[in-house]
């Protein structure tokens, strides 16, 4: 009967301590308190509409796979092995993986944490004139588990500022694949142009080493002096010597492609080595707004999310403010010998509540939220700056864009009246009809011109590459989503 009235003791004591726990469980989980400004999105007023685009022709375009635009396939198999091998990428790559990693561990903190324990002792008291030394032996095993009730929302703050990093390591990760992606096409025009400058000059010399050998046959015949001869072959001579800084820098151009490729410099020369024109430029530029950049911009994306942070942040070092309440307990065995260690009565176990609460800690907590308000009032600062850079980047490249337009087409015309120029002259010349000079300076004039040409030509298309990397181009959201979501791990019940 007594044995009966002790387990029903032991029982009601169990369902005490029962509720206890449910009831600390439902005041962790409904409570919902977080200390803590929340965060709300920055608004930013921007243009309605971009000055420089002004009567220049608009219309829709993909601008996530802008490179295809130029219906260049060397430049679009060049992009997409980019992606998938360029060491920068690689490095954002695993940036994001360290984010979401320091999310898991700042998540833990919401689940109670368990440890085994296990430990021996032997003591000895030093025995008297009749009696002999007492030994002991003291044998423990057991769990001792601890669970920090997030009553303020530290731990939550600390978690919401923990996926507002791994946004941030999404966006940094878009911004490299945008920067990639613009490198990539801005070092291939820049090859293309390069080798057309050297078919230019090729071209250039062939027509001045003809004239030098026309002059040194009328000097043959006493028709004109050793100077025109000089002037024709110094003509030659200097442009001569500039074919071989143009294949210099291209041949870099190349090397600098490989490691934008994760590949050794000289792995793409021979892909790269045979001539082709510069990439053409779409007929319309995109249309996109200036509104559109604040969802678009890789860069304007993360300095929000960083903002998000820090003001989560300043959650976490308010809570410090409050006292932090844990749910303590262990159980486990004890005896004197290891042998019946594992026993029924030799067992033990607690279970209660604790509170940790600072009392005087020198103005270090108040001190910690104004250094996190700082850094929110930082972040912000740092937004703003991302937005104003990114309409000062779409207006510079559009600008950019639109004065080489004009300066494109008066260089074609100027190139048309050099060729007329350096024909007229040297049938002149080779019948005696004008001195070598017109002849010298018409061809200066034509090289110059047609050279100039293939510049702005290859400026057109870099400027516009500029556009689409300045509007944040070449990422698409959907899949980097995908990525951002995978993996990511559980809470429990109730907890956002």
């Amino acid at each position: 009967m007594n044995n009966l009235n002790y387990l029903h003791k032991e029982d009601f004591s169990f369902m005490r301590l029962l509720n206890y726990i449910l009831l600390c469980i439902s005041v962790f989980f409904l409570t919902g308190c977080m200390v803590g400004p929340n965060f709300k999105p920055s608004k930013t007023s921007v243009p309605s509409s971009w000055v420089g685009i002004d009567g220049q022709k608009t219309g829709p375009t993909d601008i996530v796979r802008w490179w295809t635009q130029f219906n260049d396939p060397n430049l679009t198999s060049l992009i997409n092995r980019a992606v998938t091998s360029n060491l920068d990428l690689k490095q954002a790559e695993s940036r994001l993986r360290q984010a979401r990693a320091a999310r898991n561990v700042v998540s833990a903190g919401l689940w109670p944490t368990l440890d085994a324990t296990g430990s021996y002792a032997h003591s000895q008291t030093a025995g008297s004139a009749k009696t002999s030394p007492m030994r002991r032996n003291l044998w423990k095993t057991g769990l001792d588990a601890v669970w920090e009730l997030d009553i303020f929302g530290g731990i939550r703050r600390d978690v919401e500022a923990s996926e507002a990093d791994i946004r941030a390591a999404v966006e940094d990760q878009r911004d490299v694949l945008v920067t990639l992606a613009g490198e990539v096409a801005l070092n291939y025009i820049e090859l293309r142009g390069f080798q057309q400058e050297i078919v230019i000059a090729q071209n250039n010399l062939k027509a001045q080493q003809h004239t030098a050998e026309l002059t040194r046959q009328r000097f043959s015949s006493g028709l004109v002096g050793a100077l025109d001869v000089a002037n024709a072959d110094a003509q030659a001579g200097t442009t001569l010597s500039q074919i071989p800084v143009l294949e210099t820098s291209a041949q870099q151009t190349i090397y600098t492609l490989s490691i934008l490729l994760g590949q050794e410099p000289a792995t793409l020369l021979e892909e790269l080595s045979p001539v082709s024109t510069i990439p053409v430029t779409p007929p319309a530029l995109p249309a996109e707004l200036p509104s559109d950049l604040l969802r678009r911009r890789p860069d304007i994306r993360r300095a929000e999310a960083q903002i998000h942070a820090a003001t989560a942040r300043i959650g976490v070092a308010t809570a410090d403010l409050f006292p932090k309440f844990n749910l303590t307990g262990s159980a486990g065995y004890q005896s004197n010998g290891l042998g019946n260690l594992v026993n029924s009565h030799n067992s033990f176990w607690s279970v209660g509540p604790s509170v940790d609460w600072q009392i005087f800690n020198a103005g270090s907590v108040s001190a910690n939220i104004e250094v996190q308000k700082a850094l929110t009032e930082q972040a912000r600062l740092t937004y703003q700056k991302a937005v104003l850079t990114a309409l000062q980047d779409v207006e510079d490249a559009l600008i950019a864009y639109s004065k080489e337009q004009q300066r494109n087409k008066a260089l074609q015309d100027t190139v048309t009246a050099n060729r007329k120029a350096v024909d007229l002259s040297t049938q002149l010349y080779s019948q005696g009809q004008t001195d070598f000079l017109s002849v010298l300076v018409s061809q200066r004039s034509l090289y110059t011109s047609e050279d100039s040409l293939v510049q702005s030509t290859s400026n057109l298309s870099t400027d516009l590459v500029t556009l689409y990397k300045a509007l944040g181009g070449g990422w698409e959201e959907e899949k980097t989503d995908a990525v951002q979501i995978k993996n990511e791990p559980n809470l429990p019940a109730g907890v956002k």
